[in-house]
């Protein structure tokens, strides 16, 4: 029989149990977690797998290359800017991610920035808790009806967030080059260029996957067109915003004020100066979480492993598209399997 080694290069969870009920049919696949941090360390485990899932860990080329017979590799969550997509395509390398486990759960908590740092929830809190009973603390606060939000990205995240605002009354912007205009339209959305939605919304929120194209996409030039009454949430990758940009134009009073759930380097460094701002939120990239969400990220990933090693086609997820010039696999028809995930 067959065997098939998956490594788990890394994980932040404590046990693998989802993974493991998802591989537990197969008697084929055994299953070897790693806690691996730098490119010899994947090597190292890696080196004769025929599939990984992959967290935090660099999947970078010169990992890729010493690959021997490694066929998919999945990652934990949407993003996967850990792994070089170039080479593990040059490779026939199948890329999976599970870009569809949190929609719900990152556009609720973009929401719940954009309403704690407008109604200014976590600053009263701390004025409070210091025995400062006074509404002053909090001033300004402006109506959010009528206000503007401008969306940096329209896939299915900033999607939801925009039918989640419509009763509050805000009137929503989006700028999506790759998104056509007359479905925004549809859903009630004007797509406008970056420099319109940075000089005309009142909150900017940042939902742009981190590539080479996108890192720093909003930097001095675009907090130089804000207003400066102007907030900017992001619960996308620290990245996309060019930080020392960000701090500056807070400093300056350029805008009002930020409210983040990731940074440029993770986890956050003590003495960054966005830690003693008053007009900035931050929580640790937690937009993702919910136990359900959990559950589905982990168990979905695994399954990518199975649609490739036990089915011989491509995963539902497939990222790098390209890969079927070089690799011949099957159509998914992997539905039914992923039903009985969610």
């Amino acid at each position: 029989m067959q065997k098939w080694k998956v490594v788990v290069t890394d994980w932040e969870y404590e046990d693998l149990r989802f993974e493991e009920a998802v591989f537990s049919p197969y008697e084929s696949i055994e299953l070897v977690p790693a806690q691996c941090r730098t490119e010899d360390e994947v090597i190292a485990a890696c080196a004769d797998a025929d599939a990984i899932i992959n967290q935090y860990a660099p999947i970078s080329a010169k990992v890729i290359e010493a690959l021997e017979k490694c066929r998919v590799i999945t990652r934990y969550g949407v993003g996967v800017n850990t792994i070089d997509l170039d080479a593990a395509t040059a490779k026939g390398i199948c890329i999976a991610n599970v870009p569809d486990y949190c929609m719900d759960e990152v556009a609720d908590h973009a929401l719940a920035l954009i309403l704690s740092w407008t109604r200014k929830i976590t600053l009263a809190d701390r004025y409070t808790k210091e025995h400062k009973w006074d509404f002053k603390v909090t001033q300004p606060i402006y109506r959010l009806r009528g206000r503007t939000l401008g969306l940096v990205g329209f896939g299915k995240i900033p999607q939801a967030l925009a039918e989640k605002v419509k009763p509050l009354g805000l009137k929503v912007l989006a700028y999506d080059p790759y998104f056509p205009a007359d479905k925004a339209e549809e859903k009630g959305v004007t797509l406008v260029s970056l420099d319109e939605l940075c000089s005309t919304a009142d909150i900017v929120s940042v939902h742009a996957p981190l590539m080479a194209a996108t890192k720093g996409m909003i930097g001095s030039r675009q907090f130089d067109l804000m207003k400066q009454d102007t907030i900017i949430v992001n619960t996308s990758r620290g990245p996309v915003i060019d930080e020392a940009a960000l701090v500056a134009a807070l400093q300056q009073g350029k805008i009002a004020g930020a409210a983040l759930d990731v940074v440029e380097e993770e986890p956050i460094v003590r003495d960054h100066p966005l830690l003693s701002m008053d007009n900035v939120i931050l929580t640790p990239h937690v937009a993702w979480y919910s136990e359900e969400a959990a559950e589905e990220m982990r168990s979905k990933a695994a399954m990518g492993v199975v649609d490739v090693l036990i089915h011989n086609e491509y995963p539902k997820y497939l990222v790098n598209q390209s890969v079927r010039d070089h690799v011949a696999l099957k159509p998914t028809q992997a539905g039914e399997r992923y039903a009985a995930l969610v």
